[in-house]
């Protein structure tokens, strides 16, 4: 288990003092991204090695958002990795060690030079305990996501030089965001799934098919030709507290 300690900034709150939904993604993210670093498995080695861990799916439970100033605990571990997939865990806690968030996510490595996932080899996995750990114990979602037939299609989005990460594609908190602008209310999430099928690059359109659902809403993110980049599922509700 990797775990880093963090304050909720101001720079991380949206108008109620709570951190956001995507502050959430990116704690997870940089506490993953640290243990790979600290274990000489980061970016540059990756990249040296013409590989990267590529995102498949997010499943995000909220119990309570942290506040502008909350000292938090942001913990990881790699439970399994079978084929090229690798299977890892987090939570963030308050400083009283209750769990505020709990998340499942899905990766795969993938070859850049040929252009697909390949096998995991021992190297690649290093210093992870090679999933050792036990999963974390709750109600796992699966990872795809059904699309409803029906949906309104909102203005599409040009990917932008600030929707990038290392990896020259957009990166998987930024097509949340796309999804949170396009609801037509406002939604305060408690679930997040996310299922990633396509990368999309700077210039890139994304036309959001937003599908309401009983529980929250399902936001299709498509090229122009209806192929998916990503699909979005938030649950939540509209009442403010």
């Amino acid at each position: 288990m990797y775990t880093f300690g963090s304050r909720v900034r101001y720079s991380e709150v949206d108008e109620e003092g709570n951190l956001t939904l995507t502050g959430i993604m990116n704690y997870m993210q940089d506490c993953s991204t640290f243990q790979s670093e600290d274990n000489g498995l980061g970016v540059s080695y990756l990249t040296n090695r013409n590989k990267a861990w590529w995102l498949s799916s997010w499943q995000i439970v909220i119990d309570r958002y942290p506040v502008m100033g909350e000292e938090v605990s942001v913990c990881t571990w790699p439970y399994d990795f079978k084929g090229f997939y690798g299977y890892r865990n987090f939570i963030i806690t308050d400083q009283k060690g209750v769990n505020l968030v709990k998340a499942n996510s899905v990766w795969f490595l993938f070859d850049i030079e040929k252009g697909r996932p390949v096998k995991i080899e021992p190297d690649d996995i290093r210093g992870y305990g090679q999933g050792s750990e036990k999963s974390l114990d709750m109600e796992y979602a699966p990872r795809k996501i059904e699309i409803p037939d029906h949906y309104e299609t909102a203005e599409p989005v040009m990917v932008g030089k600030h929707h990038l990460d290392t990896n020259h594609h957009v990166n998987n908190a930024k097509y949340v965001e796309i999804a949170r602008e396009v609801l037509p209310v406002e939604l305060k999430v408690s679930e997040l799934r996310v299922e990633y099928k396509k990368a999309a690059i700077l210039g890139d359109f994304i036309y959001p098919h937003v599908s309401r659902t009983k529980e929250g809403y399902i936001i299709s993110l498509c090229d122009q030709g209806g192929t998916v980049y990503a699909v979005i599922c938030l649950r939540g509700t509209t009442e403010r507290k």
